[in-house]
């Protein structure tokens, strides 16, 4: 089998969300000797390219889409010509986006529908794009991947039209987070913190994932609790991050507040690993990976209890209604106050964590890949599975 796969997110200068999705899921995929041929797709040069065997062929095609006007250039013109000298029998697209002109048999990563929940989070040339271009995305795939049944059903109730050709395949934590000895999180701590412990969120900072409010809740902690716990939030600022930056620039615990900017993943998940929870207030998600980073980190997890978070937490977070301050920091003080909560969540966390492979995933996903090759009825397929 020919597998073409849209490695595009790859390139972009911060590896994280599709670009860490794409290299798991490929980079896997074509480790594994099953006589498959692999063609990379580009839209520019990566900085740090997917793996090389001499069963893979890596291209650049540009233009560089950073644009919907060059997204449609790139899948519509770019992408079909690739895919014919390829030869390819599947096209796989992990960013939700396919070819509308190319007769190659695709398959489609809709992680989740953010853009519809919360239109803000994204620049409106983008917000209209996708509102416009996914139900033609959908009717044009002959499967649609995602990563939670919440997001299965969300894409289901708003594009009916994806009945019998949608299929639920999970994310999974990168096998390097793992649980720090006491003399590693000494070390991260006073390299991050000057020796303090801290609440950890990771991501990008843009309005979806709420950080106004977790520095409302963070106040109401520090003032309850009289402690010198920090607050660290490691993640690039992103799409209109200024009120954020301007509400931190009055915050009165400011000084508590540490910015790392975006972080290599060697000292992300050394990051991870040292903190005392982790803290993830967003809106909205599809899945929520860092959940599973931390509790494989053995960290516990508190977390918003809105979109897909319950579902990828289980029994295994406290939640909180991310649009309550006060709520967040009753959580945040439970946590900190009763350590056998803390412990409990550790244990659990550990134990969800290991329901969750990149392996079994990436697997599911080639079997998909030839089963759409191959023609059969995604309805049917899902049925025998």
């Amino acid at each position: 089998m020919r597998i073409a796969i849209n490695t595009r997110f790859s390139a972009y200068p911060y590896e994280e969300g599709y670009g860490l999705y794409i290299r798991e899921i490929a980079s896997r995929m074509a480790d594994s000797e099953q006589g498959d041929r692999f063609l990379f797709l580009y839209d520019q040069p990566p900085s740090s390219p997917l793996p090389s065997h001499p069963w893979i062929t890596q291209q650049v095609t540009g233009p560089p889409a950073r644009h919907p006007l060059l997204w449609k250039l790139w899948y519509d013109v770019q992408v079909p010509r690739a895919l014919r000298k390829f030869k390819a029998d599947v096209f796989l697209s992990p960013d939700g986006i396919c070819s509308l002109t190319t007769g190659v048999p695709q398959v489609i990563v809709i992680h989740d529908l953010a853009y519809l929940h919360y239109p803000g989070s994204l620049p409106w040339a983008q917000q209209r794009y996708y509102r416009s271009q996914t139900p033609r995305f959908i009717r044009k795939a002959k499967c649609i991947i995602t990563v939670s049944d919440c997001s299965r059903k969300d894409i289901l109730a708003h594009y009916p039209h994806a009945d019998g050709k949608i299929m639920v395949v999970p994310n999974a934590a990168d096998a390097s987070f793992v649980p720090l000895d006491w003399g590693e999180k000494e070390r991260v701590r006073e390299r991050f913190t000057e020796g303090k412990e801290y609440f950890l969120y990771t991501g990008s900072i843009h309005p979806r994932k709420n950080l106004i409010n977790l520095l409302k809740a963070f106040s109401v902690f520090k003032k309850r609790q009289q402690t010198g716990m920090k607050l660290v939030l490691a993640g690039r600022l992103a799409w209109q991050h200024e009120e954020f930056t301007e509400a931190l620039s009055r915050y009165k615990y400011r000084h508590d507040v540490i910015l790392t900017g975006f972080l290599p993943r060697q000292d992300l998940r050394q990051l991870m690993g040292g903190a005392y929870a982790l803290v993830y207030p967003s809106l909205w998600e599809g899945f929520g990976l860092p959940l599973l980073e931390a509790m494989q980190s053995g960290v516990p997890v508190l977390c918003s209890n809105t979109g897909a978070l319950p579902e990828t937490a289980a029994d295994a977070a406290l939640l909180f209604n991310p649009l309550d301050p006060e709520d967040i920091s009753k959580q945040l003080s439970r946590i900190y106050i009763d350590e056998t909560e803390r412990s409990r969540l550790v244990e659990r966390g550990l134990e969800r964590c290991r329901l969750f492979s990149w392996e079994r995933s990436s697997g599911m996903i080639r079997e998909i890949l030839r089963e759409v090759a191959g023609e059969k009825s995604m309805r049917t397929f899902a049925a025998e599975r």
